[in-house]
């Protein structure tokens, strides 16, 4: 058959499924665009083929900015549990590096997405060309090499005839639910407008099966005889419960076991909050009630967790001399972190092969009563009444109230999500959508977007600093183009709160971290800047409702729920006020030597918490 690469591409991604407990869905949904000399002749014409002919079934999508468009791709993907998401094409040069911050954070949280930057001229007739980095020691370098460090699968396609080794090797990638990320095919600018015999078989219907490893039952057994040892054991549900639809069994686990469950910010949701095991975030951003668990733990439970920092409190989270660890997760590579015993495997085989394997042991459950207490501490954070501004904690609150079970909070930056772990109250394993393994400014509504392509059936609702809105509020006009209703939750604090809230406790008194004008003394302490975010908003096609209470904002949810557009709901917090402790820590180094009697204060306190760091050997 012969087509160009670009057409080529556009059939082979329409021809792609996965399969998981007998269920199908597409591989590729569609594919997210910004076109350029690099790509409108290529990809652009067969994505413009495809839907002009219906020779293949790859809807496109405009967007506004390439990271945004990846942003969405991953934030897809994450609802769907990693079995299905999008691509994303890109112009050579700044078009293409800039999706390098989203390949990232799809790496970073292990969520497939697929990349197709454009490149060079293979032929390099024409070079250099526009936009070309030219390296003196290779003639084939290059921007796009940046990807490699990034991508789970890279690929360079010099020739059509690669092609095909290519494009199967993404999809084995993408489709690996220990090893998937990021994955980049870079395409020369002219070889894909090349024609080429492409075989018919490349582009028949292909399933993917997805994979649940199963436990090897010796590892089985042993991690079991650690459990079946302990006398205060705390299980830590990660991303994998949720990527695995594994609910039902830690449920089961759970209840069986009266062991209680903590979760991570990928993992929060797995379990109900008023589930009568759950004990809420753990770690730097976690509810006080699960880290004094985990202080005291003996075992520790991992189930599809990656540990980062913010689990584990900087590795001072879990302080019991005997500590040891059992890890269920799809990836070996995860699951002996912490020197753990090891069991590799789906969450879901996982957890059934461990709770048979104990036999019927059950451990106390005394630790209820303080979750009741805790829940108590979150009611009054709801309704501190700041005046004459509302807290961070009441606007979450209120959101909070305002979703039904199962709509969904999006949020990735700042105070936010130290916030949400602590207070959110999840109903549902697909509610909470806080990325947190990279922690990316802007990534809020871009996600939203993604989010609300994959399951239309969810109200979503984007809570987004004034910070982060500025990073990139692009993809509302996309939203708006596209017809999809987002609620945009838009907290103006004039700066960025969190970092400011971390600068104080470094002693570096917020520098730099405030949205005012440069004053008398040549720092930013003037007056806050004229900045009218709900303007800006309104000017890109949203509807808006600006809020000036509590009150304001309830009635603001309310209306935009009803509302059959993309609306931001714009309401000021107080950035000051506090919000109740997780007591935890996480490690920020200060500087070991200043001339500032903050920064030395905060020195000494520093040193004073790394005593408490571990290596779990």
């Amino acid at each position: 058959m012969r087509l160009t690469v670009g057409q080529a591409v556009a059939r082979f991604l329409a021809s792609q499924w996965t399969e998981r407990d007998g269920v199908e869905q597409r591989a590729i949904a569609g594919c997210f665009g910004i076109f350029g000399h690099g790509n409108v002749a290529g990809l652009g014409q067969a994505l413009l083929q495809a839907q002009r002919t219906g020779e293949a079934d790859m809807p496109y999508h405009l967007a506004r900015n390439e990271q945004a468009m990846v942003h969405a791709a991953a934030g897809y993907a994450r609802m769907k549990n990693r079995l299905s998401t999008m691509a994303c094409t890109a112009s050579i040069g700044p078009g293409s590096t800039n999706m390098l911050t989203g390949a990232a954070l799809a790496t970073v949280n292990r969520l497939p997405v697929l990349l197709l930057p454009s490149d060079i001229f293979a032929t390099r007739v024409a070079a250099p060309v526009l936009q070309e980095l030219e390296d003196p020691s290779s003639y084939d370098v290059s921007v796009n090499d940046a990807f490699r460090p990034l991508s789970r699968f890279f690929d360079r396609v010099w020739r059509p005839e690669q092609l095909p080794a290519a494009l199967l090797g993404a999809m084995r990638v993408l489709t690996d639910p220990a090893g998937t990320g990021a994955v980049t095919i870079c395409l020369p600018q002219d070889v894909q407008a090349e024609a080429y015999d492409f075989p018919e078989a490349l582009f028949a219907k292909r399933v993917w099966h997805v994979r649940r490893p199963l436990a090897e039952p010796s590892f089985v057994e042993r991690a079991a005889e650690v459990v079946r040892n302990a006398s205060q054991p705390l299980l830590i549900a990660g991303g994998g419960v949720i990527y695995g639809e594994a609910s039902e069994e830690l449920d089961r686990f759970a209840r069986a076991t009266g062991i209680p469950v903590a979760d991570t910010q990928a993992g929060k949701g797995a379990l109900a909050w008023d589930h009568p095991n759950s004990v809420g975030g753990v770690g730097s951003t976690g509810t006080p009630v699960a880290n004094r668990l985990a202080r005291d733990a003996d075992v520790v439970i991992g189930v599809g967790t990656r540990y980062s920092d913010f689990t584990t409190a900087s590795r001072t989270a879990f302080q019991n001399p005997g500590v040891r660890f059992v890890n269920i997760n799809v990836a070996g590579f995860d699951a002996a972190k912490q020197g753990a015993y090891p069991i590799v495997a789906d969450a879901r085989s996982g957890l059934s092969a461990l709770l048979a394997a104990l036999s019927g042991k059950r451990f106390p459950t005394d630790y209820r009563a303080d979750i009741a207490t805790w829940q108590a501490t979150v009611d009054d954070a709801y309704a501190m009444g700041n005046s004459p501004l509302p807290a961070q904690s009441e606007v979450i609150g209120v959101v909070n109230e305002a979703c039904g079970a199962r709509d969904v909070v999006v949020q990735a930056a700042g105070s936010m999500p130290g916030d949400l772990q602590l207070l959110w109250r999840a109903r549902d394993p697909k509610q909470y959508h806080v990325e947190y393994g990279y922690s990316c400014m802007g990534f809020e509504i871009a996600g939203a977007l993604g989010i609300k392509m994959a399951d239309p059936s969810r109200e979503v609702y984007a809570l987004v600093g004034d910070g982060s809105y500025l990073m990139m509020a692009q993809e509302i006009v996309t939203a708006v183009a596209e017809h999809i209703k987002l609620i945009v939750v838009l907290v103006q604090n004039h700066g960025f709160a969190s970092i400011g809230a971390l600068s104080e406790s470094l002693g570096s008194q917020r520098f730099g971290t405030s949205y005012r004008f440069r004053g008398a003394s040549q720092d930013y302490d003037g007056g806050h800047l004229p900045v009218d975010l709900a303007a800006n908003a309104e000017s890109l096609g949203a509807a808006v409702i600006r809020c000036r209470s509590v009150t304001d904002l309830r009635d603001a949810l309310n209306r935009a729920r009803e509302a059959d557009r993309l609306t931001v709901v714009h309401i000021e917090t107080d950035p000051l006020a506090p919000a109740p402790s997780s007591e935890s820590w996480w490690d920020v180094p200060v500087a070991q030597t200043s001339t500032l009697p903050t920064t030395r204060a905060a020195r000494e306190r520093y040193a004073e918490a790394k005593r408490d760091q571990r290596h779990y050997l």
